[in-house]
Order: C-alpha cells, then structure tokens, then sequence
C-alpha cells in the first residue's frame, strides 16, 4: 500500500521559513517525479515545485528563488524547504508522486499559514 505523509507545515510569519518533508512507502521515490502542489481556499490546486528522477526542478513563478525541493532516495523522502514566505503561500500543501503511464499518489496534505 502506497502512503505519501506530509509533515512540518504551520504557522510561520511573513519572511519566515519552513520545511516540509513527504515520507514515501509502499513506492520507490527514486523512480518517481515527486512534486509539492498546494491549494488555497476557493482556489485551484497549483503546482509549487517539482523534481525528476534525474534530479531537474521546476518551480512556479511565484516561489521561485524562494523555495527549494530536494529528495533524499535513501529515506525515501521528498522536501520542500520555503524561505521568505508571504501571505500569499498560506494553503495546503500536497506531495505527489508521478510516473508515466502508473497511477499519480497524493499525501493528504499539510496545512501552511503565513501570517502576522
């Protein structure tokens, strides 16, 4: 059975930083493309960032050189450190696990507030 658990998300204050970190069993991230999406209340779920097998990232605009993913192969687990955090970023942060032609996974999500 696939899990993908979200973990470190909270209350942080503009400027401020968090990690998120995806535990992954059941798959092997390595062979994965492992993302980090979040939503917003009344919003679309967007896409944040994203990391191959290879080892390529792809950010959204508005995270970029704010936010970094990073996976470790050996712990099985995906991270999403955010810095200079805004109002803005406040939403539910989702890991996601993709490969082509298999089935996506998702995380139940973790919840980010960024405020004052």
């Amino acid at each position: 059975q696939v899990q993908l658990v979200e973990s470190g998300g909270g209350l942080a204050q503009p400027g401020g930083s968090l990690r998120l970190s995806c535990a992954a069993s059941g798959l092997s991230t390595s062979i994965y493309t492992m993302g980090w999406y979040r939503q917003a209340p009344g919003k679309q779920r967007e896409m944040v960032a994203s990391i191959t097998t290879g080892g390529g990232t792809n950010y959204a605009d508005s995270v970029k050189g704010r936010f970094t993913i990073s996976r470790d192969n050996a712990k099985n687990t995906v991270y999403l450190q955010m810095n200079s955090l805004k109002p803005e970023d406040t939403a539910v942060y989702y890991c996601n696990a993709h490969r082509y032609k298999f089935r996506d996974y998702w995380g139940q999500g973790t919840q980010v507030t960024v405020s004052s």
